[in-house]
């Protein structure tokens, strides 16, 4: 190591050499025994032999720092500022320039300037709270860290409106500047301060000063929760290498980011919506993906459970670990469902504490009942994606599928496009189990246009089509009669008035009660009957009413659609192929061609 000496600009010879790194600083004694106890022992414990040398190679900041210590001895002009006063005050600490060797030393000073100058300001607050990190403990022991600490989390927790806009503000919070806000009357005026001015600038913090600073600012109470909660976020995304696209983090990098995300996950703020559901649904797909621990991973399925209805069907396709036959993780997902249904049953006893609240603006019941309609959907449309994996169990999605109430599903809509979706994927289901998976489904929650697809479905068992159009021709006869009681007889389609329901409703439960009631019905007996009050209809219209003639159509052509599978059934019974299920556009070529045929339904699986 080549050595780098140092010399003081004056006519006396110096003597003492003191060593500090890789520099040989050659001083005199006196201005510096006069203010440092430290070297007044090692010069005193020197010998003849040594000729007045001192190692010092362990001085905090280095020769850079000593220098600066070195100077103000000299009584030479020192200039302090918020990069390197730190190492000045650690040098000074450790050369023991305190008050009682001299009044007004070099501790004094420095430290009348840290608060005078550098606490009082924001962004040297913060730089001075970086320079910390090569020095420590000393930073520690001399409370700088925490001096740092307690006045960024002071100034991040002042109003906003006693912020100073004194600094470069990049959120994209503030539209009128780029020009986007449409009150925006191009008269430029002073901005007002957004509550979250802080969170860009502490993002450049390692995580130990930054857990430090989140934990002080919470201590304080004036900081809201969601500010904080967009605070770590911004932290993630800046700190999370590929957190946005979920992309797998490998190495010496992972140990980093799993430890990164574990406080990030503890650093969360304890009020639901601090942070939005997304949020956290990408946090526990990354914590998966960097195997995180299991008690960081049940924080957020408690998190995402309590506010599942704000998710999305793609925040919820985990990916599953190596090794897994699977294409998503379907269990973490089942527990986060879990967690709600969870939530749900004591709903009453999890929420006594903001009941009063709630009360003020809106009922409890009321968002329940809301949440649990917005959540069945959910299911449904991830039961939806997930069923085009091909190795997917079939328990899995049925589990899934089980755990949404009847309440939640006003129409099934939703859970039918899962139902058809998992059969195309999977042709091979045996009997049994196509009969199960159906057997979620209650065709009587189906909607028109669903009802129409189900029809002509030949991956639908047989018994499936025949109640779907049973239910139908009820449902049709239902609003007939309604119309004709009401209007006189005067009415369109049949089908048009059914329900409300539209494709966008696509969601709904199962009732196994229901089905195993139409076991009992009479349904020749019903279709008969009904057959032959329309065929009378008809002979009294005898072609002048137009309007009954479409009536008599719309309400015949299902008829024989259902007389032909009953016929199919009773030859040679139900048949869970899709080749033999009975298929409305090939049933009877000679048939009127009022039914469309399969190929030009316009639904998509």
């Amino acid at each position: 190591m080549d050595i780098c000496p140092r010399f003081v600009a004056t006519e006396l010879a110096t003597d003492m050499v003191v060593h500090v790194g890789n520099v040989k600083f050659h001083l005199h004694k006196f201005p510096l025994l006069s203010k440092s106890s430290r070297l007044q022992k090692l010069v005193a414990a020197t010998t003849d032999e040594s000729h007045n040398e001192i190692h010092i190679p362990d001085t905090p900041g280095g020769p850079a720092a000593f220098e600066i210590c070195a100077k103000f001895c000299y009584g030479m002009t020192v200039t302090l500022n918020a990069y390197n006063v730190v190492a000045a005050r650690c040098a000074a600490e450790y050369l023991e320039m305190h008050e009682a060797v001299e009044k007004g030393n070099l501790i004094y000073k420095i430290e009348v300037f840290l608060n005078t100058s550098i606490f009082r300001s924001w962004k040297d607050s913060i730089i001075v709270l970086q320079t910390t990190k090569t020095l420590l403990p000393w930073p520690e022991d001399l409370k700088l860290v925490s001096h740092c600490i307690d006045s960024i989390a002071s100034k991040a927790s002042t109003d906003a409106c006693k912020v100073e806009w004194s600094y470069t503000y990049n959120r994209k919070n503030l539209l009128s500047e780029n020009g986007l806000d449409p009150h925006w009357n191009a008269i430029k005026k002073q901005q007002s301060v957004p509550k979250d001015w802080w969170v860009e600038d502490l993002c450049e913090l390692e995580m130990d000063f930054y857990r430090q600073l989140i934990m002080a600012i919470k201590a304080k109470g004036r900081m809201s929760s969601e500010v904080i909660g967009e605070a770590l976020k911004a932290y993630t995304n800046r700190r999370l290498p590929g957190f946005g696209e979920g992309s797998m983090i490998n190495g010496s990098d992972a140990m980093k980011s799993r430890s990164l995300l574990e406080t990030i996950i503890w650093l969360l703020p304890a009020e639901k919506g601090s942070v939005s559901c997304s949020f956290l649904l990408k946090l526990l797909r990354l914590a998966s993906l960097l195997d995180c621990s299991e008690m960081g991973k049940k924080e957020l399925i408690k998190r995402i459970g309590h506010q599942l209805e704000e998710a999305s069907v793609p925040d919820l396709l985990i990916p599953s670990m190596a090794g897994e036959e699977t294409v998503y993780d379907t269990d973490i997902v089942q527990s986060i469902v879990e967690e709600f249904v969870m939530q749900d049953n004591n709903f009453a006893r999890t929420t006594s504490k903001v009941s009063e609240v709630l009360e003020e603006t809106r009922s409890p019941a009321l968002v329940s009942g809301g949440s649990k309609i917005l959540v069945a959907k959910l299911v449904d449309g991830y039961l939806a994606e997930i069923a085009k994996d091909p190795n997917l169990p079939l328990s899995k999605f049925v589990n899934l599928a089980e755990m949404v109430s009847a309440n939640s599903r006003p129409v099934h809509d939703g859970l039918y496009r899962a139902i058809d979706m998992y059969l195309k994927e999977h042709p091979g289901l045996n009997k049994s189990e196509r009969k199960k998976i159906c057997s979620l489904m209650d065709c009587k929650k189906l909607s028109v246009n669903a009802c129409t697809h189900a029809v002509q479905n030949e991956r639908l068992p047989l018994r499936v089509v025949v109640q779907v159009l049973f239910f139908e021709q009820v449902r049709a006869a239902a609003a007939t009669a309604g119309r004709t009681e009401n209007t006189g007889g005067s009415y369109g389609s049949s089908r048009s008035g059914v329900t409300t329901n539209t494709e966008e409703d696509w969601d709904g439960v199962p009732t196994v009660e229901d089905l195993k009631t139409l076991k009992s019905m009479k349904l020749m007996d019903c279709m008969e009957s009904q057959r032959s009050s329309s065929s009378n209809n008809a002979r009294k219209n005898n072609g002048n009413d137009k309007i009954g003639s479409i009536e008599v159509k719309g309400m015949m052509m299902p008829r024989k659609i259902l007389g032909k599978l009953l016929s199919s059934k009773g030859q040679g019974g139900e048949n869970s192929s899709s080749d033999t299920s009975g298929s409305p556009g090939s049933a009877n070529q000679d048939e009127p061609k009022s039914t469309p045929s399969r190929n030009t339904r316009p639904y998509v699986s």
